[in-house]
């Protein structure tokens, strides 16, 4: 990705997690990365470009965030996980809100425009191909359907804290809660 292609796509999420999807236009992105009307325009013809360019730039950046994750979590053990975790969840509600939000709302236009999906659908495979692997370590029994479960949770905490904020966001809970349940085998009881 060129560093224009790359600032405009930032840019681009900017918009759409601080103004919504409704304010996203080819103008918006120009003004908000500081270039010359026109820019966004020459690089995204047309505004379901752009929402392909953002889905694949929001991919390619929470990625690369959860990769950092993976990097503290050698070895694996559920409370480190949860530590990562829960520190991730806070720096995404608090300094890369709009990243949440931006991909939230091109979820929401997913429901409604299949053609954003197979980008989501590669992205969670990405994101599967890490945590896959993690919940193996943890001692899942079935650590695919178990990843998806964590994913849901964290959504959901995303989700909530983003639209009610507590000063006081502590996902550590709940986290420890699904896993301990979901990793415990009955045989452990």
């Amino acid at each position: 990705m060129t560093d224009r292609r790359q600032h405009l796509l930032d840019a681009a999420i900017r918009v759409l997690g601080t103004r919504g999807l409704r304010q996203l236009t080819h103008r918006a992105v120009d003004q908000e990365a500081g270039l010359p009307q026109g820019s966004t325009s020459n690089q995204f013809r047309t505004r379901d470009a752009l929402l392909t360019g953002v889905l694949e730039r929001l991919v390619e950046v929470e990625t690369a965030a959860w990769d950092a994750l993976a990097v503290d979590l050698v070895p694996a053990d559920v409370a480190g996980f949860v530590t990562v975790l829960g520190r991730l969840l806070r720096q995404f509600t608090a300094d890369r809100r709009d990243l949440v939000l931006a991909r939230h709302s091109l979820f929401l236009e997913a429901a409604v425009r299949p053609e954003l999906r197979p980008a989501i659908t590669a992205g969670r495979q990405r994101l599967a191909g890490w945590g896959v692997p993690l919940m193996t370590g943890l001692g899942s029994t079935d650590p695919q359907a178990h990843f998806r479960v964590l994913l849901d949770l964290v959504e959901g905490l995303l989700v909530g804290q983003l639209a009610h904020p507590e000063p006081d966001f502590a996902p550590e809970t709940a986290l420890t809660a699904l896993l301990t349940g979901l990793l415990t085998r009955p045989s452990d009881s």
